[in-house]
């Protein structure tokens, strides 16, 4: 069965043991949020995901959403969920104050998503799309708008959506044919289709503000020439309320093989009244704000879904008696042994542990790097921050979801046949765990994304923010007997990162198809060096308490046997990345189109 206990041990550690909590304390902006506020959070946001959310998840996967007339509607149970989600206030965890929002950390808010998508991914989708669109909304809108909308859809009252995608375009979103003409009155007329929208149409909110990517009358082509626009799907009346219907239509809804709790949904607009967020020409650079939210967001999607699989799986292999130890009987009382004594059982649950603990790890880095780009007051700090987040960005997207996927897959093999058929609730998260793999720029795109992108910007410098550290931590613990060889693996996995970059670096100038064929595994190499620094670090953390007797004992001698899991299971394919991006494309490219 679908089987979850909000980690609350262990996103403690990582705030305020593994990383340093004073430096969001620190900030203005949260001068009045301690470790014990984010526990209570943490504690409550566990309650409502744990009670409400988690028994909605395989309900709603069976039923699904449904589409009448234009109509979009959700499971049984939806709407009063999202009615005590808002009331609770966890559509305005990390929200600005000024429009309504608490104004806790992003980091905060990014531990509440965590349990939010592992308990219900496809619920988390409405709330999440509005997160995006605010943010967007915040940053690039005018005084106006944000005065009037921002409110409504923090509170969760109106809803966002993101209206990027085209039947014809996907990635390439130079090709979009949507229309927005300007009017007397200062406002656009909308016109076009769009597929793919998540929480594009449903019964939750009393009205939808979509934010759309349209190309003005005299837009120049390619991606120079996108504006975004904010169109409502009921246009407010002078009181704010929702008032005439908009020239916005649900035409469909996709059939997918998972979120079906979701609506993804194909619209229509036809001379639907919006409003320019932002310069002419230059949507992109919103779009990119909500983008990159969103693609953060996504990689907790993957995080959630990896927590949930471990539970899941870790709560059926004690139960599940299949033969007997390889070592001896070790429970004659029974007619065989759980499946947790196995080998192979052990590396499937150890390795979806340490993805999701250390995913969480890493996640919250950038996080904490968030939270102080947005609001040091330290001009540098705030741009070493930016850099770091940047570069980060795609990382997380798409590490985190490749290895939620991989732990989903773990968990079905877990359950063996059990797994593979609905009863027990695990097959969903395979399905629910593909399209982040997908979504908000495939990782093959985030792979291009950074080695295109994030790489080469400002002459290399948001490589500074996560080289410099790792390297420090490697000096300062070169002797230190808590790491023995865990030292040695980590600076050979950094050696072998910072190799592969002056590499890609080299021959990309030469050649981009060469920046091309190693960015996926370029990707995954720099996720692995961050994860194995993290664990170090924790390892340096955890030794001396685990010798303190008490509760938190077993939890820290746990957390050293995980790192080391990590250390002699998992980073060694940092060797294999290094020689697969050392290859170049020679063997990639060479076989010619018509031959495949």
């Amino acid at each position: 069965m679908q089987t979850y206990t909000p980690p609350l041990r262990d996103m403690a550690f990582v705030l305020t043991e593994l990383h340093d909590f004073s430096q969001l304390t620190a900030l203005e902006a949260f001068s009045e949020v301690d470790a014990d506020l984010a526990a209570t959070v943490l504690e409550e946001g566990g309650k409502f995901t744990s009670e409400v959310l988690l028994p909605l998840n395989a309900t709603g996967d069976k039923e699904g959403c449904t589409i009448e007339n234009g109509v979009v509607r959700t499971p049984r149970g939806f709407k009063e969920a999202y009615r005590q989600f808002c009331e609770g206030g966890w559509s305005a965890v990390s929200a600005p104050p000024e429009f309504g929002g608490q104004g806790l950390p992003e980091t905060i808010g990014l531990m509440i998503s965590e349990m939010i998508c592992a308990t219900n991914l496809s619920f988390g989708l409405y709330p999440g799309l509005t997160g995006g669109a605010t943010v967007a909304l915040r940053k690039y809108g005018s005084d106006e708008l944000k005065s009037f909308y921002l409110p409504k859809m923090i509170s969760g009252e109106w809803s966002g959506s993101m209206c990027l995608t085209e039947a014809h375009c996907g990635t390439d979103l130079g090709l979009l044919r949507t229309r927005a003409v300007p009017q007397e009155d200062g406002s656009y007329r909308v016109s076009g289709s769009k597929i793919f929208i998540s929480a594009g149409e449903h019964d939750l909110s009393d009205n939808i503000v979509h934010l759309v990517l349209a190309r003005l009358p005299d837009a120049p082509p390619g991606i120079k020439g996108i504006s975004l626009f904010l169109v409502p799907k009921f246009l407010p009346d002078e009181n704010g309320a929702p008032g005439e219907r908009n020239g916005v239509l649900c035409t469909g809804i996709e059939h997918k093989m998972g979120i079906k709790a979701s609506a993804t949904c194909q619209l229509a607009f036809d001379d639907a009244k919006g409003w320019l967020i932002g310069a002419p020409h230059k949507g992109m650079q919103a779009m990119f704000a909500m983008m990159n939210t969103e693609r953060l967001g996504v990689g907790i999607q993957g995080l959630g879904i990896a927590e949930t699989a471990y539970q899941s799986a870790v709560a059926y292999a004690k139960e599940r008696l299949q033969g007997r130890s390889l070592a001896g009987v070790k429970h004659p009382e029974l007619p065989a042994d759980p499946i947790i004594v196995h080998p192979d059982v052990r590396r499937m649950l150890m390795t979806m542990r340490v993805n999701a603990e250390g995913c969480r790890a890493l996640g919250a880095w950038v996080a904490m790097q968030l939270d102080i780009s947005e609001h040091a007051a330290d001009e540098r700090q705030r741009r070493d921050a930016e850099d770091f987040v940047a570069l980060m960005t795609p990382v997380v997207k798409a590490m985190f979801t490749d290895l939620g996927f991989e732990s989903a897959n773990l968990a079905v093999q877990t359950y063996g046949g059990h797994g593979y058929i609905v009863d027990h609730g695990v097959e969903q998260y395979v399905r629910d765990a593909r399209i982040a793999m997908i979504y908000e720029g495939t990782n093959g795109v985030q792979a291009l994304d950074l080695v295109g992108r994030k790489l080469p910007a400002h002459m290399g410098r948001n490589l500074r923010g996560f080289f410099h550290p790792i390297a420090a931590f490697i000096a300062e613990n070169k002797e230190n007997p808590m790491l023995g060889e865990m030292i040695t693996g980590l600076e050979r996995a950094l050696g072998a990162l910072q190799l592969s970059t002056a590499q890609i670096a080299e021959r990309g100038m030469r050649d981009p198809e060469e920046a091309g064929a190693a960015a996926t595994d370029y990707l995954r190499l720099m996720g692995l060096v961050g994860l194995a620094y993290l664990w170090a670090k924790a390892v340096v953390i955890a030794v001396p308490k685990s010798f303190a007797p008490g509760p938190d004992q077993a939890f820290y001698a746990a957390k050293i046997s995980s790192a080391r899991f990590f250390y002699e299971r998992v980073l060694p394919e940092s060797a294999a990345l290094y020689l697969k991006i050392k290859s170049g494309k020679a063997s990639m490219m060479a076989l010619p189109d018509e031959a495949f």
